[in-house]
């Protein structure tokens, strides 16, 4: 599918599939939302010096660069699994502005290394981070009590249903450790009511700029 570059509220640039009529990340500011739905209400709200890290939907490769950004200024240790059946080429994804942004400028090489690493096996990007990108849907997945924190990342509910099913969410319910934790940018009832059926605490929480609400679901 053709993939459009544009540049949202805050900046920061994402991709926009005419196709789909749907974005990367949120039109409102990509940077921001990266930065305060995972990194803010995920990484910091699970405060642990060593963390392992299940993303759903590696995408642009944002995420993986603000954990590791975040993590290296706190001193933290990362293992990230990073989940993406379709993944994009280097070329396409070099052409965003992340590593041109407040912050992110000296980590170009760290980006590209994201990106054109071997999939499938564990790489480490720095002392502090690991990086294991499986060209994988998470249906295909059999993870168990792996992970302390999940980022939920994928395309809205209306365009990819069937990744915000209660099936789905058992799924992830079972790959996260004790007291383990999923953030996602969605609030909408219908995948609420899901998180609360397979049995994670909600927790509704004021969103990024340009959304009231997100989800962080909690596996008590």
């Amino acid at each position: 599918m053709r993939k459009e570059i544009i540049q949202t509220k805050d900046g920061s640039n994402t991709l926009f599939v005419p196709e789909l009529n749907e974005t990367y990340h949120s039109t409102n500011g990509a940077l921001q939302e990266s930065l305060h739905v995972f990194v803010k209400e995920g990484l910091l709200y699970r405060n642990l010096k060593d963390i392992k890290i299940l993303e759903v939907g590696f995408g642009s490769g944002l995420n993986a660069l603000t954990t590791f950004v975040s993590a290296a200024d706190l001193g933290l240790r990362v293992n990230y699994t990073s989940l993406e059946a379709y993944p994009l080429e280097w070329d396409s994804v070099a052409k965003l502005n992340y590593t041109e942004l407040e912050g992110m400028r000296k980590h170009h090489d760290v980006f590209k290394k994201m990106h054109s690493c071997s999939w499938d096996k564990k790489v480490p990007i720095s002392v502090n981070f690991s990086l294991r990108k499986l060209n994988l849907k998470l249906q295909d997945t059999t993870f168990e009590s792996a992970f302390d924190l999940i980022y939920f990342d994928a395309f809205a509910p209306q365009i990819q249903p069937e990744l915000w099913t209660n099936e789905i969410f058992h799924l992830v319910f079972k790959s996260l450790r004790s007291k383990g934790v999923l953030v996602t940018y969605c609030a909408k009832g219908s995948v609420k009511r899901s998180l609360k059926a397979v049995g994670f605490e909600l927790q509704s929480i004021p969103g990024p700029p340009g959304k009231r609400e997100m989800s962080r679901a909690v596996k008590k």
